[in-house]
């Protein structure tokens, strides 16, 4: 026969289990008497905020609170005590708790009543919410430079149908008029559309929707090679060191937007020393697991190259770290800055299959790191001698153009009816296909990838393909998105103009596509 244990072994028991739950709980339990003094706490809360267990006894439990808040919260517990009106117990709220060596971090706080020997007291849970902010953090930053990203190509779109009829119809000027009088007016006016050209590729390789060119590289040769432009960009003042990879892994981007992301990081770092300094530019190999990203949720666990690149200049505050890849956001003055230089590494890093993360700190200086994932097919090794395409006359061929603007249409037939070629032309997808229907001696044909009438110019080059195979195809945009799918055109074999192009650059791709090289 069984005895039932005693009130006084049950109680016992019951307060054993009490210690072991807040022993072993991972969330901190703080327990106050109605007046606010700590009774109790585990080990979880002493981690949390950073003090011995023994420091919490006795202090009112205002001194975990900043201080904006500590004086108010006698007169809480007092308004509760007095009137049984809630303002946090039994519903839980996040607030911000202050750690022993002043820093301060989110946290959830539920708070619960009991009553021991007609005393009353009060137990809070605070689960510490410093993670799932860092998260929430992390991913509104990566919307809003995906929304910034989205918003920069299509304006660059638009832009580059402009420079193309300015550009353009320059080039036309210059050659019918050869040698005159205003000649550096006409040169200077090229040189700023060329200008406009180039901010809006730093642009689109923010916007991750440049299209590159990418080749299997070993980047402590690219490195090595900018090394003396790099001495010339900072000056007599700042010392260059290279630390580079005894066996460094090969990868797959494009060598040109490397050498130039690498380029702006140095120009950034010139800025941030201007007292003088040191750069070190250091590959290494990673090979980076769970564990090691588990704090980088835009990075996934693979085999990198890590580029850092560290300066000891000035640092950066907090606030700036957070948008220092937003485009066109600079801290130097107006004028001395288009604060799209790192912005353009950050797209770089992303569309390449990285990613770009800093570190900074005031008065120490920053650390930029550009992980490049591993490329392990060392076949491809790049071959920097690439032939330059022939160029060919015109010979009497037959080329349809297709572009939806009608200025850069115009100035794209009068280029080529400069070049000797004979020109056809449509608005849209469907209008050049009514016309292959009705001429047979279409040689190429020349079509934006983005235009209006329900067909794109992937999908005329297709129908090309298919129904005229003797015709030949070349695409052109100025618009990113299009750009991207890379591999939709190479498994066609098309090739793509990039606008806006010099007329040297379209008598190269013209030529290139009549010869199907």
């Amino acid at each position: 026969m069984e005895h039932n244990s005693q009130p006084g072994e049950r109680a016992g028991a019951l307060e054993a289990s009490l210690q072991a739950i807040l022993s072993s709980a991972v969330d901190a339990i703080i327990i106050i008497r109605h007046d606010g003094i700590i009774e109790t706490v585990n080990q979880a809360a002493a981690g949390l905020f950073l003090y011995d267990v023994d420091e919490f006894i006795g202090q009112n439990v205002k001194f975990l609170m900043p201080d904006e808040h500590r004086h108010k919260h006698d007169g809480y517990l007092h308004n509760y005590n007095t009137t049984g009106h809630r303002k946090i117990i039994g519903i839980g709220r996040e607030v911000t708790g202050k750690r022993k060596d002043d820093t301060f971090f989110p946290m959830h706080l539920a708070v619960g009543e009991f009553t021991e020997n007609g005393k009353k007291y009060y137990t809070g849970i605070i689960h510490d919410l410093t993670a799932r902010k860092d998260a929430e953090q992390t991913l509104l930053q990566v919307q809003k430079m995906d929304a910034i990203g989205q918003l920069t190509g299509g304006v660059a779109h638009d832009f580059n149908n402009l420079l193309t009829v300015i550009l353009g119809n320059l080039e036309l000027i210059e050659i019918q008029m050869g040698e005159f009088e205003h000649s550096d007016l006409l040169n200077e006016a090229m040189e700023a559309a060329e200008l406009g050209a180039r901010l809006t590729e730093r642009l689109l390789s923010f916007a991750r929707r440049s299209p590159l060119e990418p080749r299997v590289v070993e980047l402590n040769g690219l490195i090595s090679g900018l090394s003396d432009m790099l001495r010339r960009t900072l000056g007599a003042t700042i010392e260059l060191k290279t630390v580079l990879s005894d066996a460094p892994w090969t990868v797959k981007v494009d060598p040109t937007q490397f050498e130039s992301a690498i380029v702006n990081l140095a120009v950034n770092a010139r800025d941030a020393m201007p007292g003088g300094g040191r750069l070190v530019v250091e590959t290494r190999n990673m090979a980076l697991d769970e564990d090691y990203v588990a704090d980088e949720l835009q990075l996934s666990p693979d085999n990198y190259v890590q580029v850092s690149v560290t300066d000891t200049g000035t640092g950066m505050p907090a606030d700036v770290i957070r948008r220092v890849f937003e485009p066109f956001y600079t801290t130097k003055d107006i004028g001395e800055g288009t604060g799209l230089g790192l912005s353009m590494v950050y797209g770089f890093g992303k569309q390449s299959g990285g990613h770009v993360t800093i570190y900074s700190e005031l008065g120490t200086g920053t650390t930029i790191n550009l992980y490049l994932p591993r490329y392990q097919d060392a076949s491809e090794m790049s071959d920097e001698n690439d032939a330059e395409p022939e160029l060919n006359s015109a010979n009497g061929n037959t080329i349809l153009v297709v572009e939806d603007d009608e200025r850069v249409r115009r100035l794209t037939r009068g280029r080529l009816e400069a070049l000797g070629y004979q020109v056809l032309e449509a608005m849209h997808g469907p209008a050049a296909l009514q016309i292959l229907a009705e001429h047979s001696d279409v040689d190429l044909v020349f079509t934006d990838l983005v235009m209006p009438g329900g067909m794109s110019g992937y999908e005329v080059a297709q129908h090309v393909q298919e129904s005229h195979p003797d015709t030949k195809v070349l695409l052109t945009s100025g618009y990113a998105e299009e750009l991207m799918n890379s591999e939709k055109l190479s498994a066609r074999n098309l090739k793509l103009l990039r606008k806006p192009y010099r007329q040297a650059a379209l008598v190269n791709a013209i030529s290139g596509a009549l010869d199907g090289t």
